[in-house]
């Protein structure tokens, strides 16, 4: 394909172009431009687009069929540029927007917004004081009650904020439940503490305790939920990157109430550090649990979940690993979530289908 044609599909068809399993991003304008994104982990240095016509650039990629990528276009000077060719984008939770793409065979596991005629859930918003358990101030918790009397087990979700506006976790779950694709849950949608975010997470036991101790019996309060002292292991935990490594150490910590855990792109070795829960990994546990795990392919973190599944499995977790084509963002942890959700909590045998 020469460089006119090659222009031409972008601008009728958006960038990049992709053929087979080839992605050419296209630039028209002032050069040098250099792209980066989740195929390299956003890590290393930019790639440089070539210069293939007058003010016209590209570069070509190969990338899993499947996959679901986010980039950025940049300057010699390092500022991002935008892609007057693709208007799709992404909040990449800096304060900035990445342009973002699917490869053929990739897509939305769900529609992006909930069907109509979907029964839908309640979701209130709360405030929780933290002064008694040694963290300062007040934290939201936001409570989705399914559109059920009976019952449910409850999952927490760290991160909750996030989950909530950007993974639309409750509508998600709306549409799974209508679906007959797994049974009702209630959620608990936990805020993070924003910048003690990195320490609340990293295995620490001051946060087993805010679930414990604040956010469990306010969703009691509120919530119709199955009783974790009849059914030990009942409830579950959801998290991404550090709050995947934060909901597995809930779980082995407090395995008789969270006894489900779902961890996307689990942050389970930092900058060649082991966290904790690869020594809580390896002892046999008084109740096992059951964990679903995933990471993108483009990720460093990915070795960490390579490892840490056989070593559960090993002292006898029952656990579900799966690798995707993507990176580390919200739209491929929504896109993935769906996954867990449907193993951890499958449908009971009565559900029916819409």
């Amino acid at each position: 394909m020469d460089a006119k044609e090659l222009e031409a599909r972008a601008r009728a068809e958006g960038t990049p172009v992709i053929i087979g399993d080839t992605a050419t991003f296209v630039w028209r304008g002032r050069g040098p431009v250099f792209v980066q994104g989740d195929f390299q982990d956003w890590r290393g240095e930019p790639l440089a687009l070539e210069r293939v016509a007058p003010g016209l650039w590209t570069r070509s990629l190969a990338l899993p069929r499947d996959a679901y990528v986010e980039y950025a276009l940049f300057d010699a000077h390092g500022q991002r540029l935008k892609d007057d060719f693709n208007t799709r984008v992404s909040d990449n939770g800096f304060g900035d927007v990445n342009h973002a793409f699917y490869m053929p065979d990739g897509g939305p596991s769900l529609p992006l917004r909930r069907p109509r005629g979907v029964p839908r859930g309640r979701v209130t918003r709360h405030r929780v004081d933290m002064s008694d358990v040694g963290l300062d101030g007040q934290r939201t918790v936001h409570l989705y009650a399914p559109p059920t009397r009976e019952p449910v087990p409850l999952l927490v979700v760290l991160d909750g904020d996030d989950y909530l506006r950007r993974v639309r976790l409750p509508e998600l779950v709306d549409t799974l439940v209508a679906d007959g694709r797994m049974q009702p849950v209630a959620l608990a949608l936990v805020s993070n503490g924003g910048l003690t975010r990195g320490v609340e997470y990293a295995c620490s036991e001051y946060t087993v305790a805010l679930l414990l101790w604040k956010v469990l019996p306010l969703a009691r309060e509120h919530l119709s939920l199955v009783d974790e002292r009849h059914n030990p292991g009942v409830h579950g935990v959801l998290g991404s990157s550090l709050g995947g490594l934060m909901s597995l150490f809930i779980g082995l910590r407090a395995p008789e109430t969270f006894g489900r855990v779902l961890s996307q792109s689990g942050a389970f070795i930092v900058e060649n550090h082991e966290f904790v829960v690869f020594d809580l990994a390896r002892h046999v546990p008084r109740r096992p649990l059951e964990v679903w795990m995933s990471c993108g392919r483009f990720e460093v973190l990915l070795e960490g979940n390579q490892r840490l599944g056989p070593l559960l499995k090993a002292t006898g977790h029952r656990v579900e690993y799966r690798e995707y084509s993507g990176g580390h963002n919200y739209p491929a942890w929504r896109d993935d979530v769906v996954r867990g959700l449907e193993w951890l909590f499958p449908p009971r045998p009565t559900a029916k289908r819409r």
